[in-house]
């Protein structure tokens, strides 16, 4: 087929190579929106919402990001896309400036770097049949004869678990769990080579969340994809990540092998991460230490350590010097004096 049609090599036929440049890299990215208060807005004020994070991610992994809500796990998916401005710092992508591509190369980047969303309903058009939900983006990018685009909604459907007469009907006539199987068969549209997943199973029942886990994970497997995964359960991260990192009122406070993460955590809230998933065991559960306070306004931000105003380990030195990312063993880092 030719360049003008559908890729001539199937996704399946993918080679991924840990070994090569990352895929994509975060240098000191910054993310803040300008903020107004007082009774006639006269006061302005600017909310990090990422604040100097600097991470890779190589081709074929998943990079688990989690943390509270509103610690800018979703923001910084957004920016990494180009979907939101960055402030300051680098977005790369194949070892390009994404800020520094003209609009042509910018859209030809972003077929690249697809998303998939946290509620399933909100991203699908209501007005629009599947078929035309799944071939938008083919139409958008003209690739294909209309015929080539008819045929790839339905291979995308089987792909994701669903029949070809699916293709016909509206997305109010769907469970939760489908709608989601038809948004991950729009990303895959466009053969991306990264899929930002963003909170994909945390508004769905808890057996079709493994099912839609299980689901992505042979995507994976069978296409090359390398994800990044946001949620705010680490468990289910964990599951899903070669990597993980931990974030908190914007900022990276630990950053490592999943395992690692897991079952040896270096930073207090990690560990109070941690702590918060479900236990079987009552006794087990009366035994482990909670989160105590609220996460302080990200526009009004402690001084010294973010996470000090919570911390069980907190010392006089957290409130004056913010710790920096440092090694603690081999690719495992942390942002703690004492860690």
């Amino acid at each position: 087929m030719n360049a003008s049609g559908l890729a001539s090599m199937p996704l399946s036929d993918r080679t991924v190579d840990h070994t090569t440049a990352p895929l994509v890299e975060a240098i000191d990215l910054v993310k803040s929106f300008p903020v107004r208060r007082g009774i006639f807005g006269q006061k302005r004020f600017r909310l990090f919402a990422v604040d100097r994070v600097s991470l890779s991610i190589r081709s074929g992994e998943t990079l688990g990001l989690v943390g509270e809500s509103g610690c800018g796990k979703s923001t910084l998916g957004l920016t990494l896309m180009l979907l939101y401005q960055p402030t300051s710092g680098k977005v790369l992508f194949e070892g390009r400036n994404l800020d520094m591509q003209q609009p042509e190369a910018l859209s030809k980047i972003r077929r690249e770097m697809q998303m998939i969303f946290q509620d399933p309903f909100a991203s699908l058009d209501p007005r629009l049949t599947v078929e035309q939900i799944i071939q938008e983006p083919l139409d958008i990018h003209r690739i294909g004869s209309p015929m080539d685009r008819a045929r790839e909604v339905r291979r995308l459907l089987n792909i994701v678990g669903l029949s070809d007469d699916a293709a016909q009907r509206f997305p109010a006539e769907f469970s939760g769990g489908q709608q989601q199987r038809i948004g991950i068969a729009r990303a895959l549209a466009l053969r991306p080579k990264l899929l930002i997943c963003d909170e994909p199973v945390s508004s769905l029942d808890v057996s079709v969340q493994a099912q839609i886990l299980n689901l992505l994970r042979d995507l994976q497997k069978e296409f090359g994809l390398t994800y990044i995964f946001i949620s705010h359960n680490i468990a289910v991260t964990g599951f899903m990540s070669r990597r993980i990192g931990v974030m908190y009122l914007g900022r990276l406070m630990e950053i490592g092998p999943s395992k690692t993460i897991v079952n040896q955590p270096r930073h207090p809230y990690t560990q109070a991460l941690l702590s918060a998933v479900p236990e079987p065991d009552p006794a087990a559960r009366e035994r482990k230490g909670m989160l105590k306070g609220d996460v302080p306004s990200p526009i009004d931000r402690p001084s010294g350590c973010p996470f000090h105003t919570r911390c069980p380990w907190v010392k006089p030195r957290c409130s004056v010097e913010e710790p920096q990312l440092r090694e603690l063993s081999p690719d495992h880092y942390a942002a703690c004096h004492y860690a």
